[in-house]
C-alpha cells in the first residue's frame, strides 16, 4: 500500500483502537480524519497526529447526523469503522436499552456510513473499506446479547459486500481482533486470554490494510479457538464454552 496522501475516514476513533491506529496511518503519511462523537477527545486526537489530520463529529444512531458528516467529510480513499459500545449482561438480565444501542451502533451504524460512502467508491471503481468485527463473532457466547449479535452481523455485512465487489477496484476488509486493553474491556468481570495493548492490536490492523487478504483474525493462536468452535457439535460446543 501506498499511504502518502491518502485520506482515510476513521470512525470511531477518538481513542482504545481507533485512536492508535490513527497515529499509524498518520506517520505511514496518510490525511487522517477521526469522527466519534466526543469532540473534545477529537480535538486532542488531531493535536497529537504527526500528519495532516482533522475531526468530524458524528452519531452513527442518527441518520441525519451521518449524512452531514460523510458530506463535511468528502472525497476520501478509505474508510475504517471502529465504532462500538458494550455492555456484559445475558438473557436472563435483558436490559433493552442498551441491546438495542448496542445493534444500532456496532451494525446498523456501520451500514449508516457505509450507505454514505460505498456508492462513492462504486463512482470512481476505487476505495478502501475496513470492517472491524471481533473473534466473538464467530458463534454465540453466554452473557453477551447484543455485542455478540452484531459482531456477528458486521462479520456477515463485510463477507456481503466482499462478495459484491471482489472483482471491483474496491478494496473490502475485515479485521477479527480478540480482547484489547479498551473502556470497553474494563467492564468485564472475568479473565481476559491473551488480552491486547491497543498499539500492538493497531499493528495488526495496519499489516492486515497493507496485505491483500480479506479477513485477519488475531491473535493468532486464541483466534483458532473461536473458529475450531464453529465446527463443533451444538451438544458439545455449548457444554464447553458455557
Amino acid at each position: 500500500m501506498e499511504w502518502q496522501g491518502k485520506r482515510y475516514w476513521l470512525v470511531g476513533a477518538s481513542d482504545g483502537l481507533g485512536k492508535a491506529l490513527a497515529h499509524i496511518l498518520s506517520r505511514a503519511g496518510a490525511e487522517v480524519i477521526v469522527s466519534a462523537r466526543g469532540e473534545d477527545k477529537l480535538k486532542a486526537v488531531v493535536a497529537e497526529l504527526p500528519g495532516k489530520a482533522s475531526y468530524q463529529t458524528i452519531d452513527i444512531s442518527d441518520n441525519e447526523s451521518v449524512a452531514a458528516a460523510a458530506a463535511a467529510v468528502g472525497n476520501i480513499d478509505g474508510v475504517v469503522l471502529l465504532a462500538g459500545v458494550y455492555w456484559p449482561f445475558g438473557a436472563k438480565d435483558w436490559n433493552a436499552d442498551q441491546a438495542t444501542a448496542m445493534a444500532d451502533i456496532n451494525f446498523t451504524g456501520f451500514v449508516r456510513i457505509l450507505g454514505q460512502v460505498v456508492p462513492q467508491f462504486v463512482a470512481k471503481d476505487a476505495g478502501h473499506i475496513v470492517i472491524t468485527s471481533s473473534l466473538t463473532g464467530f458463534r454465540g457466547l453466554p452473557g453477551s446479547i447484543g455485542y455478540t449479535a452484531s459482531k456477528a452481523a458486521t462479520m456477515s455485512l463485510a463477507e456481503c459486500i466482499y462478495a459484491d465487489l471482489r472483482k471491483t477496484g474496491i478494496k473490502v476488509q475485515i479485521a477479527n481482533p480478540g480482547f484489547i486493553k479498551t473502556q470497553l474491556t474494563e467492564k468485564n468481570d472475568f479473565k481476559m486470554p491473551f488480552i491486547m495493548e491497543t498499539d500492538v492490536a493497531a499493528r495488526e490492523m495496519f499489516e492486515h490494510m497493507n496485505d491483500s487478504a480479506f479477513k485477519k483474525s488475531f491473535p493468532r493462536l486464541f483466534s483458532l479457538v473461536f473458529r475450531g468452535a464453529q465446527f463443533l457439535p451444538d451438544w458439545l460446543y455449548y457444554r464447553v464454552f458455557s
